[in-house]
């Protein structure tokens, strides 16, 4: 006889085929078949992926998106119907911008009214219809579907997974109505290989090699990074590239670091003088590498543009020029660019050996300049600087893999970071929350790793801290939160400064829509979940207090918050 499951308890299986390993789940009335289907796979001790419960959809993305980061992982989240997916949409917009690929899903209210098995039982059945509602999450993703029928489940998951996989890697999407989840299909379907590979693009080597004879013709290359190079190896080998012809490598606004920050060949995070002196450009998955208002290459300068989607073809309006454009995974073209480098001498070897001295001295100057704007601490209020540095220290003080993410947190610049996945900053798209849901997905994929969540205290609110700490806590998750307090929007503020310094706004004894006075004791949020908290005021005492937070969650396997006064 054929054994038959309902499509909803085969999803889980069919996504564990496909190298989920955590499907991240806010459940809704539309879940009794996916549900029914767990504890099914459960008495019947087969292995699935692990269903986690999270109170808030906008933390399932967020986590999601910090698992990813880890392990480079297909990712599963799994939310209720229309009102579900409109929370999770922040997240989606962010993981589109970062090329994160996770297959999203949601419910869909019943189509039926009666007559079928999973028809509108609850009022939300019609409350919650709606027109389009893959069009909340359409603009960010690759590929939409509705399932439509039963036997579809694993072609489609197949489908959903191979799109998200190619070049360029996002989300992608499929709507579940609940009939269809109470509909069966044979068993027999969900063992089977998956039916479809991802696309993967390569440049060609032609191009790679044609900008192998511009690096070594060039008097005044530089190269501009922002997502950084995807892997450890592709680190390793620009880190070794870059020393080997004396290019400069600048941070501007980076997500995450493209070489080691203290190597004598990175330069910061200010774009002046390198864009204008540079005779060639490379752009490394750097969607923004300056700003066109300020920053002004020169006319004769050739520019490269390199990553997955290197025109960014998503953005409607991103005017960069690319005289070279190399499409692939960022790590495959330094890999390949690395070997015709190898081959090469170049025609400027005199000027690489000058330029090298040149760079490295530049390198240290803005390294000591950026160290003493840092301060002593010993002032009457802390700056995001000082509180960058003093974390530096402190994990420079552990034998400990780390990793900070910062949202609107501890600025780049003020760090040491070595390693390519030591530090990541939010995604340009701008989905406030990111910090804290990326950290509890980074300590879930590395359990031993030393994980800092920094974030202003705006991005902390936006997080939904409350479901974070309590997420943390069921999980076991030592994450350690530092929520630099300013008690307002300092990045509006600062942009109203930037385009009106002599304005109203400015002189203002209070700027208008920025203040969060009176701000909340962020303490007890995360106390209520058992954290361990303090707040810290001066600057003097940040050190002990990084050091104690370090031993809480290293020790005690316990979740930390520090709430950081800073002016």
């Amino acid at each position: 006889m054929t054994e038959n499951i309902t499509a909803g308890g085969a999803i889980f299986a069919r996504l564990k085929t496909l190298g989920v390993d955590y499907v991240f789940c806010n459940s809704g009335t539309d879940f009794p078949p996916i549900i029914e289907g767990l504890a099914e796979a459960a008495a019947k001790d087969q292995v699935l992926p692990h269903a986690i419960v999270i109170p808030h959809e906008h933390l399932a993305m967020g986590m999601a998106h910090g698992y990813w980061q880890s392990t480079g992982k297909t990712q599963a989240v799994m939310l209720h119907t229309n009102v579900g997916l409109a929370n999770g949409t922040i997240g989606a917009i962010n993981a589109a911008h970062d090329n994160v690929p996770v297959i999203i899903m949601s419910g869909r209210t019943p189509t039926t009214e009666k007559d079928h098995f999973g028809s509108r039982t609850v009022p939300i059945g019609w409350g919650q219809e709606m027109r389009d509602q893959t069009a909340l999450v359409r603009e960010t993703s690759k590929w939409d579907y509705e399932l439509r029928f039963a036997d579809q489940t694993v072609e489609l998951l197949d489908r959903a997974s191979a799109i998200a996989n190619s070049t360029p890697k996002g989300p992608v999407y499929l709507c579940l109505p609940r009939e269809v989840l109470c509909d069966t299909i044979d068993v027999s379907k969900l063992d089977n290989p998956p039916s479809m590979a991802p696309a993967q693009t390569t440049a060609p080597s032609s191009d790679i090699e044609q900008l192998a004879d511009w690096i070594a013709e060039a008097e005044n290359p530089v190269i501009f990074s922002q997502r950084g190079t995807g892997t450890a190896l592709g680190f390793e080998t620009l880190c070794r590239l870059v020393d080997d012809w004396a290019i400069p490598v600048n941070s501007y606004w980076a997500q995450s670091p493209a070489i080691a920050t203290d190597h004598p060949m990175h330069v910061g995070v200010d774009p002046s003088p390198w864009v204008e002196d540079a005779d060639l450009i490379i752009l490394i998955d750097a969607m923004a590498p300056w700003a066109p208002d300020l920053h002004k290459p020169s006319p004769n300068a050739k520019i490269v543009n390199i990553g997955p989607n290197p025109l960014f073809s998503r953005t409607p309006v991103r005017n960069f020029p690319s005289h070279l454009s190399l499409a692939g995974e960022t790590t495959s073209i330094i890999l390949e660019l690395a070997k015709h480098l190898d081959a090469k001498r170049s025609s400027q070897r005199q000027r690489v050996l000058e330029r090298k001295q040149e760079v490295a001295k530049s390198s240290s100057d803005i390294r000591l300049t950026l160290l003493e704007a840092a301060g002593s601490g010993c002032g009457p209020a802390m700056t995001k600087a000082w509180v960058a540095k003093c974390l530096s220290e402190a994990i420079e003080r552990t034998d400990k893999e780390t990793t900070v993410t910062s949202e609107l947190g501890c600025p780049l610049a003020f760090m040491k970071i070595k390693n390519f996945d030591g530090y990541r900053q939010e995604p340009h798209a701008g989905g406030l929350g990111y910090s804290l849901p990326a950290a509890m997905g980074i300590q879930l994929a590395e359990p031993d790793r030393l994980v800092f969540a920094t974030m202003g205290d705006g991005s902390y609110i936006f997080a939904n801290p409350t479901a974070c700490h309590q997420v943390c806590e069921a999980l076991e998750l030592p994450v350690i939160t530092c929520v630099l307090n300013n008690e307002e929007w300092g990045a509006v503020r600062h942009s109203v400064t930037g385009l009106y310094p002599d304005g109203y706004a400015a002189k203002a004894n209070q700027m208008p829509l920025t203040t969060l006075k009176p701000s909340p004791d962020f303490t007890k949020t995360a106390e209520a979940s058992r954290a361990y908290v303090e707040r810290v005021e001066r600057g003097e005492d940040l050190p002990a207090a990084l050091d104690r937070a370090i031993e809480v969650a290293t020790n005690e396997r316990r979740q930390v918050l520090l709430d950081i006064k800073i002016c």
